[in-house]
């Protein structure tokens, strides 16, 4: 009998698992088993669809093709069960790939993952922590949680949460150079910046005299691709960092940081989405951790 959505359900499975023995057991079959089904689904196509080495499985641009439209015929398939299945309504199940900032998934997502896998005992998360922007298709990702302005308008982006920015620095380094009035004062500190904003090199404001914003030039010796890890050099006393406040607040709080040039605000936020393949039936698992994104982490203006 043909069982081409089984073979793309295995194919599927391998490269969310990285092998074919981890694929082999979430499936219940036997490593020896999975491969040879991959062998015979590429020699039946004519192409091969995976770069095999010793330690990594590496879809071919073929094998690329192939993943894209084998998700997006399991999760139509997902779809049209949880419309007609007995009960209208089937349990979310299946592997979730979610990535998401550092420091946004330390504050909120990772407290919450337990009461969401207790409520989805059938997904299986695997939730990657990275400030840098991942590409949606090529990383294999279900669900990216991504600050700032969203580029990729074949996506669907939900917001789910919002919050202010703040200039902070330690109470040791404020002793030891003052702390700026001005934003011009910026060009005589150490300013801690992320190498992957384009705008990296300059802070926004707004003059509080005159409402009107402005945008100062700022340098400094430390960059890095991580919100906690500028965070921690900012609190070592290695100079001012911009942040959003969730990335500082509990610092702050503690007094390891001081915010500084309030009167200056820009009254920018930072704006976290959801973002997902837009698709007319999205698959049950996405759908369940974007809804319940949006009811724990309702947005805050």
């Amino acid at each position: 009998m043909d069982n081409r959505f089984g073979e793309m359900e295995v194919f599927v499975r391998t490269l969310a698992h990285g092998s074919f023995s981890a694929a082999a057991r979430k499936l219940g079959m036997t490593p020896s088993a999975v491969s040879k089904l991959v062998s015979r689904l590429e020699q039946r196509l004519g192409a091969r669809l995976l770069v095999r080495s010793t330690r990594t499985l590496t879809p071919t641009p073929e094998g690329e093709v192939y993943l894209a439209e084998a998700r997006r015929l399991l999760d139509a398939m997902d779809a049209m069960e949880t419309r007609i299945g007995e009960g209208a309504r089937l349990v979310p199940r299946g592997p979730l790939r979610v990535s998401s900032s550092v420091a946004f998934g330390q504050h909120y997502i990772l407290p919450i993952v337990p009461a969401f896998l207790a409520r989805y005992p059938d997904i299986e998360l695997d939730l990657s922590l990275t400030d840098e922007v991942i590409d949606l298709w090529q990383e294999r990702a279900d669900v990216a949680l991504r600050a700032g302005a969203l580029r990729d308008s074949t996506l669907k982006a939900r917001r789910i949460f919002s919050t202010p920015r703040v200039i902070v620095a330690s109470p040791d380094y404020l002793k030891r150079y003052g702390a700026p009035l001005v934003p011009s004062e910026l060009t005589r500190h150490a300013c801690l910046r992320y190498n992957f904003l384009k705008t990296r090199d300059e802070w926004p404001f707004r003059d509080p005299s005159t409402g009107q914003p402005l945008i100062q030039a700022i340098s400094g010796p430390f960059l890095s691709n991580s919100g906690p890890t500028v965070r921690e050099i900012c609190i070592a006393g290695g100079g001012l960092m911009r942040s959003g406040e969730y990335n500082v607040a509990p610092h702050i709080a503690r007094g390891a940081l001081v915010p500084v040039l309030q009167d200056w605000d820009a009254k920018d936020t930072e704006v976290v989405h959801a973002v997902f393949a837009d698709h007319p039936q999205l698959a049950p698992r996405i759908r369940a951790f974007v809804d319940f994104l949006t009811v724990w982490l309702p947005a805050r203006d």
